[in-house]
């Protein structure tokens, strides 16, 4: 029997980042041979190599150097597996005119108005329709996908590694580090962009102000808006730290008294997942992927409403029994969400089903 070969191209985001870690982990540990593609860096970031993958550096463009780099590193490949929107249509176009079955998992719902929107929706139909399966992680994205032309949409099961969950013991180290020794911490975290909310949020932050003590909002992430929020933040005195891209955010969340997602798009965010698993009770924005992921386990207000995501959070504040309740139920919800082994033996059954006749997928 021949070893399945795997090609993984990355696409952008913590979360994709984090599955494909996984996965590739998984596929690796059961005989699968794989190769990651992502730009120059990432080996070093995320150490593929150290987990048995093989790395091939492609640049996250679709200009004909970084195309034909793609193809080169798919050429024996029985399965190519993209991960999120762009890395499929660069992963489409590098296929073109080979038979390899293509593997899109699609996260995140983008959000564009005008022009780009249009360019949006182009993309969204060149990459559902160049995949023999996509696999959604919501509901909502498997819609999005079939309306999008899409062969074969499927629902699939989506983990991070649990490995991400240090525990839920508090490090006073990490309150002292941020200076909240005496004060409320949030957290919130994700990619600096616009429809990830960070305007609304620091709208929230400036009502919290008139709290005594004042609560410290820390955000973990980078991206386009960071010197603008940083700029606003300044100006306006708030009580906000950006951290930037940081590889503990586990550690910060476990002593966080709320986390605070105000963005929308991504059906299964890391901050919802580690706060969950974590029992930091979370306020989010409320969408139909995450809605699916968290269920009642969170306070959830309308995306853009400042007004309303503030009184959450200064309800909860007030209320430590409350955010007792949240904890539980968080904890109790997160133990329903599909293990790592459940996701790798969903996407191995697909690689089975896509690969044939050229061979099983080992169990």
């Amino acid at each position: 029997m021949s070893q399945l070969r795997t090609v993984q191209v990355l696409g952008g985001g913590a979360g994709s980042s984090a599955h494909v870690t996984s996965l590739t982990a998984g596929l690796v540990a059961r005989g699968v041979q794989v190769t990651v593609c992502a730009p120059a860096g990432a080996d070093r970031a995320h150490d593929f190599p150290a987990l048995g993958a093989r790395f091939a550096p492609v640049p996250r463009r679709t200009d004909p150097v970084a195309v034909a780099a793609l193809r080169a590193a798919c050429a024996d490949a029985d399965v190519v597996h993209a991960h999120g929107l762009h890395a499929a249509v660069r992963t489409g176009i590098a296929l073109s005119g080979r038979s390899t079955p293509l593997v899109v998992t699609w996260r995140t719902r983008t959000h564009a108005e005008g022009a780009r929107g249009g360019l949006l929706r182009l993309l969204e139909r060149r990459a559902a329709r160049a995949a023999a399966v996509v696999l959604g992680s919501s509901s909502e994205l498997v819609d999005r996908a079939r309306r999008r032309g899409a062969r074969d949409a499927r629902l699939a099961p989506l983990s991070i590694p649990a490995s991400r969950f240090p525990g839920t013991e508090h490090d006073g180290k990490a309150r002292v580090e941020l200076g909240v020794v005496e004060r409320p911490l949030i957290v919130s975290a994700g990619s600096l962009h616009a429809h990830h909310g960070h305007n609304t949020l620091l709208d929230a932050a400036r009502e919290w102000r008139a709290l005594d003590p004042v609560p410290l909002l820390v955000v973990v992430g980078e991206g386009r808006r960071t010197e603008a929020l940083r700029r606003r933040i300044s100006e306006e005195g708030l009580p906000v730290v950006l951290t930037g891209c940081r590889d503990d955010l586990a550690r910060i969340l476990a002593v966080a008294d709320l986390a605070v997602l105000p963005g929308r798009g991504e059906a299964r965010p890391v901050l919802a997942q580690e706060a969950l698993r974590l029992g930091v009770p979370l306020v989010a924005a409320g969408s139909g992927g995450l809605l699916e992921l968290v269920g009642d386990a969170a306070e959830l207000v309308p995306y853009g409403d400042a007004e309303a995501l503030a009184g959450a959070v200064v309800r909860l504040l007030a209320a430590p029994e409350q955010r007792d309740r949240l904890a539980w139920a968080g904890r109790t919800q997160a133990a329903g969400w599909p293990t790592e082994d459940d996701t790798i033996a969903h996407v191995l059954a697909v690689y089975d089903e896509l690969a044939k006749p050229t061979g099983s997928v080992p169990a």
